[in-house]
């Protein structure tokens, strides 16, 4: 079957937040949107985030905002997603993803970068790292998808939207809700306290899913990613995610919620074992999208990361985590507490 070249229909334009920029990059079989913000000064380490299934770069801006002066950062919307048209091939796994990162890294000449993911980012960020790992210098996992033996009931309905029919079924039914009441949903499953989003980030969020759900391929890209995902936790052997991790040579840090509903909070230890050089983070009150929700507390235990791995002598404020949050480093990491720090972000995906 020929590869199909996708062209975005004419929309409302993505927001750009004050001091960012969006560009897109042409690349073999696809066209990456790539977000970033001038950087604070020259010679700055890159740093690349990769967002969750639903998302897109604009989950990341909060973030980046955070460590600007001390990372060159890019933020990627995945094939399909955002600002990105889907790919000629309709690949949408998890290796599709990845491999339309490493081609963009191979391009521009990045590597190799502090990789940054968030949920289905996450895993296509482990695969990355396994298979590339001289385009990754650390590695940053926020609620990571990796498979689970046993996946809590409320993360199922987002793996049904992978099933054959199960996404025009979805689509019809929900036919009358409104942005609103979508968008309240969205967060409802992704922050661990939804009120912490305020009325304009809300607003915001509104606006971009209105903006999504004008695009033909919508919902044909989030049960195409969401099956990815899916038939990536049914894998084993080399290709398995958690066999990945364990080739992952990278320091990483590893930060999970503990009100997280899609990511079960009980595998954070799980991965420090995995991951043999991680740092873990665990937040009490955070959900799925901890760097929408706590930005400082990220951004803390980042600079700590690179102190930790002597990329940094010592970064001003890098003390702990956060008030209440604690880390730990080693195969048995673990650490729990409670975050502090505001923050709110449009667009969380799961």
């Amino acid at each position: 079957m020929p590869a199909t070249t996708h062209v975005l229909p004419k929309v409302a334009l993505v927001r750009v937040a004050e001091g960012e920029r969006l560009r897109s990059v042409g690349l073999p079989g696809v066209t990456l949107s790539i977000r970033s913000r001038p950087p604070a000064r020259e010679g700055l380490p890159p740093a690349l985030y990769l967002h969750g299934l639903g998302g897109s770069s604009q989950n990341w801006s909060t973030l980046m905002q955070e460590l600007d002066g001390l990372v060159d950062g890019e933020a990627v919307d995945l094939p399909g997603f955002g600002d990105s048209p889907p790919p000629d091939d309709g690949d949408y796994s998890v290796t599709g993803h990845a491999r339309a990162v490493i081609r963009y890294l191979d391009a521009a000449g990045r590597g190799p970068v502090h990789l940054f993911g968030n949920s289905l980012g996450g895993a296509v960020a482990t695969r990355v790292s396994a298979v590339r790992p001289d385009l990754v210098r650390t590695l940053t996992l926020i609620s990571p998808a990796l498979p689970e033996l046993r996946v809590q009931r409320t993360a199922v309905p987002t793996a049904l939207l992978g099933l054959p029919g199960v996404s025009a079924l979805f689509t019809r039914f929900t036919r009358e809700w409104t942005a609103e009441q979508r968008v309240r949903g969205v967060l409802g499953l992704c922050y661990g306290d939804p009120g912490r989003v305020t009325p304009e980030a809300f607003q915001h969020a509104v606006e971009e899913l209105e903006r999504r759900l004008q695009l033909p391929y919508f919902w044909d890209v989030m049960a195409r990613s969401a099956r990815g995902l899916v038939n990536a936790y049914t894998l084993g052997g080399q290709h398995g995610l958690w066999r990945q991790a364990e080739r992952v040579l990278a320091p990483t840090l590893l930060i999970y919620g503990g009100r997280d509903q899609l990511v079960g909070y009980r595998m954070a230890r799980k991965a420090a074992r995995s991951f043999r050089e991680s740092r873990l983070l665990s937040l009490p009150d955070a959900g799925h999208v901890a760097m929408m929700e706590y930005p400082e507390t990220v951004a803390g235990a980042f600079r700590e990361l690179l102190v930790d791995v002597g990329e940094l002598a010592g970064v001003p404020g890098s003390g702990t985590p956060g008030p209440g949050g604690s880390g730990a480093t080693g195969n048995d990491a673990g650490g729990s507490g409670s975050a502090a720090g505001a923050g709110s972000g449009t667009g969380a995906g799961s």
